[in-house]
């Protein structure tokens, strides 16, 4: 059976962009998912990128433009500056590690919902109302937003550690048994024709 690591961060508006769609390849080819959240802005300070703010104008402009074409082109609502971005991404992404742990719901519905929290709904992923909201509606026991938070510390900083040594640079970044990697939510076609043996 394949498998795909799935890095991300729960701010990354490329993470919210790819939606569910890594899933979907997944389910296509019999595949598993293990969801990997990092932190993005220390990812960035080990691998040579630069947070966004830090970006020259011409880079900032550009991705303004391509964020919202890219919605637009997958028919995503979008708000290029959310109210709460960026926040603390710790408490969604312990959230996703113990859910991932305890099992019983939908993970790609879980991480989809708390990137669209950030990107189309204005909340504050940082705050325990809104990950346990998330965690419901994914399937989970909402309780999990308080449960784990040494495992889900301990996992957040070894997911980054593991990110740096396989060469992951940004997010969403997918990598296949093979080490074949990819990187963005505009390379899942090509992991979908990676896994059909095309690439």
């Amino acid at each position: 059976m394949a498998h795909i690591d799935l890095f991300f961060s729960t701010i990354s508006p490329y993470a919210y962009l790819a939606g569910n769609r890594a899933e979907e390849v997944a389910q296509k080819h019999g595949a598993t998912i293990t969801y990997k959240p990092l932190d993005i802005m220390g990812l960035f300070s080990r691998t040579g990128g630069t947070p966004p703010k830090d970006r020259h104008f011409s880079r900032v402009d550009y991705r303004a433009q391509e964020l919202v074409r890219q919605a637009r082109k997958l028919d995503m609502p979008f708000n290029l500056k959310p109210a709460y971005w960026p926040t603390n991404q710790a408490p969604s992404a312990y959230a996703v590690i113990a859910a991932q742990n305890a099992g019983g719901g939908d993970m790609g519905k879980l991480c989809a919902g708390i990137c669209r929290a950030v990107w189309a709904e204005e909340k504050d992923i940082a705050q325990d109302d809104v990950v346990r909201a998330c965690l419901e509606a994914a399937g989970f026991d909402p309780s999990l937003a308080d449960s784990g938070m040494l495992v889900g510390a301990e996992t957040y900083a070894a997911n980054l550690e593991e990110a740096v040594e396989r060469g992951v640079f940004g997010s969403p970044f997918y990598i296949t048994d093979g080490d074949a990697r990819f990187w963005g939510q505009d390379r899942i076609d090509d992991l979908d024709a990676h896994l059909s043996g095309k690439l």
